[in-house]
């Protein structure tokens, strides 16, 4: 069974993206995690547009519950590795949120163990093809209740369009580091 399954079987959000490298797959693999960290200007440039109104309100004075600093692929929690096939993340909190709504958590079980927030889980598959791979990333979302589901659909559908481009630049940047690695 995939990790993705496993992790979260049940979803009502999902969007998937591909690229093809010319890298073997456990290569690949190794190179997402140095990507994801990676700065991105454009996915910083999103992000800080997200977190503006509520920055403003705390510089007016007002109450802001974000963090110091922005969100970033820092806050996923690794969900674990099935060998050079696949590798998945974990978030768990009310993304909607001004601040995220993001819970902490630890590691894997903890992420297993949270049924009562919103969950994603971020994939990416690497299948041989021919001397590199196919590299695809699937993002899920479930929401556990009605509630969270309301309130969860609008920025679905707001951020929809930002967050597959990201996810786009993110394959491109795994790409070339797998690259720059295998050149080594």
């Amino acid at each position: 069974m995939a990790l993705i399954d496993s992790y979260l079987p049940h979803y009502q959000f999902a969007e998937r993206h591909a690229i093809e490298v010319p890298v073997p797959p456990a290569q690949v693999l190794d190179a997402i995690a140095p990507a994801l960290l990676a700065s991105d200007p454009l996915a910083r440039f999103f992000i800080a547009l997200r977190e503006l109104p509520a920055r403003l309100l705390a510089r007016l004075g007002g109450r802001s519950r974000l963090p110091k600093r922005a969100f970033s692929p820092a806050d996923l929690v690794a969900l674990g590795r099935d060998g050079d096939r696949e590798i998945a993340f974990g978030l768990a909190g009310c993304f909607w949120q001004a601040d995220y709504g993001l819970v902490h958590l630890p590691d894997a079980q903890a992420f297993r163990d949270r049924n009562d927030q919103p969950r994603l889980v971020m994939n990416f598959t690497a299948s041989p093809r021919g001397a590199g791979c196919w590299l695809e990333t699937q993002t899920r979302v479930h929401c556990p209740d009605a509630a969270m589901l309301r309130r969860f659909t609008p920025y679905w559908y707001l951020i929809r369009p930002v967050s597959g481009l990201i996810r786009l630049r993110l394959l491109r940047r795994i790409r070339q580091t797998a690259l720059a690695r295998a050149a080594r």
